[in-house]
């Protein structure tokens, strides 16, 4: 990134932020390792506007006998298609990625070298046991060594940059626990719940003679496996586990619920047929206290709490930044302050489940952090759940930066952003 002047944006660059411009270098760089991701893990022709003679002859030897049908205006249109999606997720990682850092610079959050080198050599190592695998995933990917140390360095930052804004707001006072509890009592209850052992049958006369039979010493195991038409039941031995008042067939679920333990009972007509059965075990309902549940509640306040106050930090983030966010004519994006109207994200989301690079509310898609072994889905940005922000091998689309998904566990979210 260089350093611009004024307001516009020089004409060696793509975009603008605040004193810093991205040059249309740093984006062919991104572009070809975009492109080359997404063919999954081949090296990739870069779409070549505006005649996209390499795009076309490309995809005329990918796609052999086939693509030769095509004329040459549908396989242009496609790269132009391919291009613009490019385009929009390389534009909305290089825009993101000067957010993170220009408001990690303003709140002195800071990433060491060796920060991020210790935690490249420890992802290295678990994505890529043999160091020749990451000499192979180099060499398809388009990407090299800098580039993945400075996406593990925009990972590190967010994670620091997350916890700078959460910090201090999430405090949970023994009166907000009592309070909650007190509101959400039932929550904390457990109904009672009987395990029944049963027959089911289409007849009364098979029933019967199932009820003759159990009561003649044989085990329900065995007299359901020969008369029993229900296939859940039978396949565990004639057992009906954990039943709740209130749940089932109302005439079964009134004998169930006054049938002492262990007395065989039936038959009892229901919708589904006939059923015997015996009461094998009754667990008494419970309510957990105040203090059992203490900890739950906590853990729940304050996830709710850091969520609250990253929500309203990415709503001020991006509105500030995007105010001084100025992008070229042909590369504008809904990040930039002179975005078109109406705008939608070119970036498809794909079958990725696609994160972006920094706090976003909504879908969205940057470009890809890199692909994972076995094809999976791309780690979590930040907050960090499992999962490195380091390549990984396997088949993926192009490397993409990645932001977690919204939840309610006890770790933070970092919401994703409107779909530009």
């Amino acid at each position: 990134m260089v350093l611009g002047c004024g307001n516009g944006v020089p004409a060696n660059s793509v975009a603008k932020v605040g004193d810093s411009t991205i040059t249309k270098t740093d984006f062919n760089h991104w572009l070809k390792n975009a492109s080359s991701g997404q063919q999954q893990g081949g090296a990739g022709v870069v779409p070549d506007p505006p005649d996209y003679s390499k795009c076309v002859a490309g995809l005329k030897k990918q796609g052999g006998a086939a693509a030769g049908k095509q004329s040459t205006a549908t396989l242009k249109k496609q790269c132009k298609t391919q291009y613009d999606q490019l385009k929009g997720e390389v534009m909305q990682f290089l825009v993101q990625a000067q957010w993170v850092q220009q408001e990690a610079k303003s709140r002195d959050v800071k990433v060491t070298d060796a920060e991020v080198k210790q935690a490249f050599a420890s992802e290295k190592k678990k994505a890529f046991p043999k160091e020749a695998d990451y000499k192979k995933f180099l060499k398809t990917s388009g990407m090299n060594e800098d580039d993945i140390l400075f996406r593990l360095k925009l990972d590190q930052l967010q994670t620091k940059l997350t916890k700078k804004v959460t910090a201090g707001k999430v405090k949970v006072t023994d009166a907000d626990v009592k309070g909650y509890y007190a509101k959400n009592k039932a929550r904390f209850a457990q109904p009672e719940q009987r395990d029944l052992n049963v027959v089911l049958t289409k007849t009364k006369a098979k029933a019967d003679q199932a009820k003759s039979q159990l009561a003649g010493g044989k085990s329900f195991k065995v007299v359901s496996k020969k008369l029993s038409i229900d296939q859940a039941s039978k396949a565990q031995g004639g057992k009906l586990p954990a039943l709740v008042k209130g749940k089932q067939d109302p005439a079964l679920d009134k004998v169930a619920f006054t049938a002492k333990k262990g007395k065989l009972k039936g038959p009892v007509k229901t919708q589904f047929g006939y059923y015997v059965f015996k009461v094998a075990k009754v667990t008494k309902a419970s309510q957990q206290t105040e203090a059992q549940a203490a900890d739950t509640i906590r853990n729940l306040l304050k996830s709710q709490r850091q969520q609250k106050a990253l929500n309203s930090f990415v709503k001020d983030f991006r509105k500030r930044y995007k105010g001084k966010t100025n992008c070229a004519k042909d590369f504008r994006i809904a990040e930039c302050k002179n975005a078109p109207k109406n705008s939608t994200n070119t970036a498809a989301g794909g079958a990725a489940q696609q994160q972006q690079q920094v706090p976003q509310q909504g879908g969205g898609a940057a470009p890809q952090q890199v692909p994972q072994q076995g094809g999976g889905a791309a780690p979590q940005q930040v907050p960090q759940q499992g999962g490195g922000a380091v390549p990984q091998q396997g088949g993926g689309a192009a490397p993409q930066q990645v932001p977690p998904q919204q939840g309610s566990g006890a770790t933070p979210q970092t919401p994703s952003s409107p779909t530009p």
